[in-house]
């Protein structure tokens, strides 16, 4: 019996609405040059040495420094997805061939780093925002379709991402020494241990992990700081995972690893910590997450988040509608508003203290991570199931969430939350 390549539900979530490029091309092949004039317009930092379809060469931008990606333009269709379904269209535009470029980061990062001045040049317009933003609404984080969304996402199965994260299966941004040489693993441990002394762990104390992952906070919290922790996730494949490492080191009596939703999550603990999972909360549930948070926590325990967010500019534009990551990677998911985030924080009884930010380690992190699963794919270390179409899109995601962050667009940062 034949089965559906493994990853296939990533490929093909955009539901065809992505695809409308060749009648808008042949509809409206004359207004090409404009758009390409407004593009040229809004790249206030860095440009784009493009070759055009008929073989022509411009080049967009280049007034002022900023990155020089090189873009070769095989079809006007990928033009008209990018100005009708922005980084959705665009997206499909280079699944089909429509452009290329031999490095695609440095065309994120310029994206990104000029994201205000190009407006609304590159995303999704009128009936597909419509389309775009109503399918994302479907995969809202409610209790009743959250850990679907997670499903689509995380189990694609341990034994896919074992084979391209580091030993600890940590999937977040590390933290790295300044020089940004050191070892992954090492850089993992690093963030993991910035974030835990955060919260003035104390040894016998209990811990809620809201997101555990694979589980390497947690054994690192029962391991060096001597707590008990209670770690949550909704993926059985990481749930199965966790419990298994937690036997091997022995900490199976102090770390409990359940499938629950945060909401559901009952009595108190002396500290909260919770890496990356605010962005796939949703703007809906941040003040659920938050009071969540509050109610479990005791008077004047402290919370340790990792999170990512954009640049407030951007922030109305990117809600508007749903972008390549929400659509094919991360269902439901969000990046936050920080300025937005910290008021319904302090609404929920939660002070903010000592933001840092990191996203160039995160740009690091998502380079190495490229390296590796490339690396694995070469050897043939994947799964099998997988396939090419699936490789490219997962490529793909890797290159332009490390752009966004050298952009500057995007920000990582460890933030405390003390309960008043």
């Amino acid at each position: 019996m034949n089965q559906q390549p493994r990853g296939r539900h990533l490929v093909a979530a955009d539901r065809g609405f992505a695809t409308g490029g060749g009648l808008l091309a042949r509809l409206f092949g004359g207004g090409f040059n404009k758009i390409l004039d407004r593009i040229d317009a809004g790249l206030l930092e860095g440009g784009i040495e493009a070759t055009l379809p008929d073989g022509s060469r411009r080049l967009l931008g280049g007034r002022r420094p900023g990155p020089m990606p090189i873009v070769r333009l095989h079809s006007w269709r990928s033009i008209v997805r990018l100005v009708s379904s922005g980084s959705v269209g665009w997206y499909k535009a280079w699944a089909l061939g429509e452009w290329s470029s031999p490095d695609p980061v440095p065309l994120f990062d310029l994206f990104m780093r000029n994201g205000e001045s190009l407006g609304e040049v590159a995303r999704a317009k009128g009936v597909w925002r419509t389309v775009n933003r109503a399918a994302h609404l479907l995969r809202r984080n409610s209790k009743s379709r959250a850990r679907t969304n997670i499903a689509f996402h995380y189990d694609l199965g341990n034994d896919f991402y074992r084979a391209w994260l580091d030993e600890s299966m940590t999937y977040s941004s590390a933290l790295f020494s300044p020089s940004l040489e050191e070892r992954l693993e090492e850089a993992q441990s690093r963030k993991i241990h910035a974030l835990l002394d955060r919260l003035q762990l104390k040894p016998g104390q209990r811990l809620l992990e809201i997101g555990c992952g694979w589980g390497s906070l947690a054994e690192i919290a029962a391991r060096d700081y001597g707590v008990e922790v209670v770690g949550l996730t909704l993926s059985s494949e990481q749930k199965s995972w966790a419990d298994a490492r937690m036997a091997r080191a022995r900490l199976a009596d102090k770390v409990s690893i359940q499938l629950l939703d945060y909401r559901d999550v009952e009595g108190h603990f002396d500290a909260v910590a919770s890496v990356e999972m605010v962005e796939a909360v949703g703007q809906d549930y941040w003040p659920s997450y938050l009071q969540t948070i509050a109610r479990v926590l005791k008077p004047g325990g402290r919370a340790a988040i990792q999170l990512i967010s954009i640049r407030e500019p951007l922030f109305d534009a990117y809600a508007a509608s749903a972008d390549f990551i929400q659509t094919y990677v991360f269902p439901g998911g969000m990046l936050i508003s920080e300025p937005r985030f910290q008021a319904v924080a302090e609404l929920a009884g939660l002070g903010w203290h000592d933001r840092k930010g990191f996203g160039l380690h995160y740009a690091e992190t998502l380079k190495r991570w490229r390296a590796r699963y490339e690396q694995a794919v070469e050897d043939g270390r994947l799964p099998a199931g997988f396939d090419d179409r699936f490789h490219d899109l997962w490529l793909y995601y890797l290159m332009y969430c490390e752009g966004g962050f050298r952009g500057g667009g995007i920000d990582v940062a460890q933030v405390t939350l003390v309960k008043r």
